[in-house]
This record gives structure tokens, sequence and C-alpha cells, in this order.
């Protein structure tokens, strides 16, 4: 067995179903017998879930520099309460978002420092890298489409969101073999199935019994 569990991201843009498919996952793994923590980032610990309240809340006016520093210290704590004792345990963690989230949304939409902000983000998050991301694709206005559009995030403009996309793409360009791109357009199963098959994959390289 792995010195340590999986650590599994999902990914995209607002509305493209990848929390629907981090919980899907998360069902799975607990289906076939495999301890299982299901995060999100920003949240899941008490300190995370209170900087999320500031960071999506539409009445508040957030500078771009405090708007990552704010996601970085909620993916700390994230990390350093939850994340890592788990997979030290041996379990397999899915979070809801991590790092590339920041990249996209922070760095490439917000045009912030990508070199500092790569910085700051291994100190916040001890350096961890996830071994699987998925990233759930979809065109902007479909997405928003599905969303009700109500935190500070979600409002942002079209143009924005747009970058956002344009990031993750991009992320996914340089990570080819960590980012698995999903077409966001198809069904829930249906996604769910190429999900699985990759992770059946992940599964067999680390040494785990399917």
């Amino acid at each position: 067995m792995p010195r340590r569990g999986l650590f599994i991201t999902f990914e995209g843009v607002e509305g493209s179903g990848k929390t629907t498919q981090a919980k899907a996952l998360a069902e799975w793994f607990e289906e076939q017998g495999y301890p299982c923590l299901l995060v999100r980032d920003p949240g899941t610990t008490a300190i995370g879930e209170k900087i999320r309240d500031i960071l999506l809340n539409p009445e508040n006016s957030i500078h771009p520099k405090c708007e990552v520093l704010l996601f970085l210290a909620a993916r700390s704590q994230l990390v350093y309460e939850k994340i890592l004792p788990a997979l030290m345990d041996k379990k397999i963690v899915i979070s809801d978002r991590f790092f590339d989230s920041t990249y996209a949304y922070q760095v490439y939409a917000r045009n912030l420092p990508e070199r500092l902000i790569a910085i700051f983000n291994r100190f916040a998050s001890a350096g961890l890298k996830p071994d699987l991301t998925f990233l759930v694709d979809l065109d902007i206005p479909e997405g928003r489409a599905r969303g009700k559009c109500t935190d500070r995030m979600e409002q942002e403009s079209f143009s924005y969101h747009r970058d956002v996309r344009d990031g993750y793409l991009r992320l996914a360009r340089r990570a080819k073999k960590r980012i698995k791109i999903l077409d966001g357009r198809k069904q829930v199963d249906e996604l769910k199935a190429e999900v699985i098959n990759y992770v059946k994959e992940l599964l067999e390289r680390k040494g785990y019994r399917i």
C-alpha cells in the first residue's frame, strides 16, 4: 500500500458541475470501501468557513491582493488541519477547488504576479500537490445559466470569468499528466463514469487494489 493517501481535486468555472462530481466520487470511494474525506477550498475548517463568508459576501469590496491572501490563509488552515492528517492516515482526500483556482482566478484573471503567488502558495499549503485534478470545462454563458450568481465571485463580469476559463485551460496545457479536462456539457452520469475510469488508472499506478 502507498505510504500516504491520494489527493484528488476538482476545478472549473462557476456552474460547471465540479461540486456534483466531487461528491459523486467521494460516494464511489465509500462504496468501494476506501476511507475518504471530502473538503472544499476555501472552507471545511471553522476558520476557513469564516474566511469563505468574507470572500463571497457581495457586500464586501476586497482588493485583489487582500483577496488572494485570504484564499491562501483559508487553504493553509485546511491543509494543516484536515488534508495532511488525512493523507498521513492513508485516506483519500477529494477537494472542491485547490491551488489551480488561485492561478485561474487571481493570477490570470486578476493579473497578480505568478511567481510571487506560487511562492506564497507553496508556503501556505506545505508544497502539497494533487495526484490528479479534474477540470470540468464549460462555456461561461451556460455556466451562468445554471448557477444562481449570488456570491461576490459569481457576480464578477463576463470578461473576468472568461479570463478564468482561459486560465484554467492554460494550466491544463501545462500539466497534461495531472489535469484531466472533462466536458461540462455532458450528463452527470456520463461525467461520473469518465472520472471513475481515470481514478481507477490512478489507483492501479499507486498500488491500490480495485
